[in-house]
C-alpha cells in the first residue's frame, strides 16, 4: 500500500485525536452551567455597580457571563433589616425568573446577603433551587455585638444617633447605583447582632447548624451550602485590609475582619479557612490579591458552578 494513500486517513486519526482535548474543554464548561439562573446578593453596605461601573461582584460576574451563566446582580436597601432587603429581593426574583424563562433561581449572598437568600427561601422557597452563604454571619457578628454594647443598646440616644449616621451612608450608596430603596442603619445594625440572629434563626432556622459544625444539606427541596475566610490582612496593597485587621480585634474567634469562622456555617460548608478577608471573599477591593489559582476567589464561585450543576440544580 502506498504511503502516500495513508496520508489522509492519519489526518483524520491526527485532526481527531487534537479535536478531543478542545472537545473535552467544551463539554466541561458546558457541564459547569447550572440549570437555574444565578441570582447574587449583596452584603450590608452594597449594591450592584457603584456608579453603574464599579461592581460589588467584582469580575465574577462578568466571568460567569463569560461561561454562558444566566446570572443578575441584585440591589436591594444597602443598609436594613433583613426581612426588608428580603421582601425586596423576591419582587426582583419574580422579575427575573420572566426575563430567564426559569422556575427557580441559585441564590447566592455575600455577608448579609446571606441571610437575605435565607430569608426568601423560607418564605418564597417556590422560588429558590438553592442558597449559598458566602462569609454570612449566621449567628451574629461579634463587631455589632461590641456596636451595640458600646451605644448601650437600641434604644439609647447614642445608638439612635448611630443608626442616623449610617442610613445617611445608605442613603449615599442609594444615590449612587440603581437603588431607590428605603434606609434604616439601625435596623441593619439590630439584623446583624448575635441576640438579632437568634430571634432570626427561630423563625427561620432551615440549615442553620446548632454548633460550629454543618446544617442541613437540604430544606424543603432547596440545598444550603456556605464557604468563608479567616485572613484580616491579606496583602500590603489593599488599602482595606487594614481596616479589617483593625475591625477582626473585636472576634475571640479566627474570622476574616467582619465574620465569625463559626457563624459563617450553613448547610454543606465548603470551607470555612479560606485565606480572605471579608472583601477578597467578593474579589475586592478590585482584585487586589495573591492567592494563587487554588484560593483564587473567581475560581471558588467557578468551582461552585459545577458543584451546583452537578446538583442537578
Amino acid at each position: 500500500m502506498s504511503y502516500f494513500k495513508l496520508l489522509p486517513s492519519g489526518w483524520v486519526v491526527f485532526g481527531f485525536l487534537f479535536a478531543l482535548p478542545y472537545s473535552f474543554v467544551q463539554a466541561q464548561e458546558v457541564q459547569s452551567v447550572p440549570k437555574y439562573p444565578i441570582v447574587l446578593v449583596h452584603g450590608w453596605g452594597g449594591f450592584d455597580r457603584f456608579l453603574g461601573i464599579t461592581p460589588y461582584w467584582f469580575g465574577i460576574t462578568s466571568k460567569l457571563e463569560e461561561a454562558g451563566i444566566m446570572v443578575y446582580e441584585s440591589q436591594v436597601s444597602a443598609v436594613n433589616s433583613t426581612e426588608i432587603r428580603g421582601e425586596q429581593l423576591i419582587i426582583q426574583i419574580e422579575q427575573q425568573l420572566k426575563r430567564f424563562s426559569a422556575s427557580k433561581v441559585n441564590l447566592i449572598g455575600h455577608s448579609q446577603g446571606g441571610l437575605t437568600a435565607r430569608y426568601v427561601a423560607a418564605m418564597r422557597p417556590d422560588l429558590v433551587a438553592s442558597v449559598t452563604g458566602v462569609a454570612s454571619p449566621h449567628k451574629g457578628s461579634e463587631l455589632a455585638d461590641l456596636i451595640q454594647k458600646a451605644t448601650g443598646g437600641d434604644d439609647t440616644k447614642r445608638a439612635k444617633i448611630l443608626g442616623w449616621v449610617v442610613s445617611i451612608f445608605g442613603h449615599v450608596i442609594d444615590l449612587f447605583t440603581s437603588g431607590g430603596f428605603p434606609q434604616d442603619g439601625l435596623a441593619s445594625m439590630r439584623s446583624l447582632t448575635a441576640s438579632g440572629l437568634v430571634k432570626f434563626n427561630k423563625l427561620y432556622p432551615q440549615a442553620v447548624p446548632d454548633d460550629c459544625g454543618e446544617g442541613d444539606y437540604e430544606v424543603n427541596g432547596i440545598r444550603y451550602y456556605s464557604w468563608g475566610g479567616v485572613q484580616k490582612w491579606t496583602t500590603i496593597i489593599d488599602p482595606s485590609d487594614l481596616l479589617l485587621w483593625f475591625t477582626g480585634l473585636a472576634f475571640k474567634e479566627a474570622n476574616d475582619g467582619l465574620v465569625g469562622r463559626c457563624s459563617a456555617h450553613l448547610g454543606l460548608v465548603i470551607r470555612d479557612d479560606y485565606p480572605h478577608n471579608h472583601l477578597d471573599e467578593i474579589n475586592q477591593m478590585f482584585g487586589l490579591d495573591g492567592f494563587g489559582e487554588e484560593n483564587e476567589p473567581i475560581n471558588i464561585y467557578m468551582e461552585h458552578m459545577a458543584r451546583l450543576q452537578a446538583a442537578g440544580l
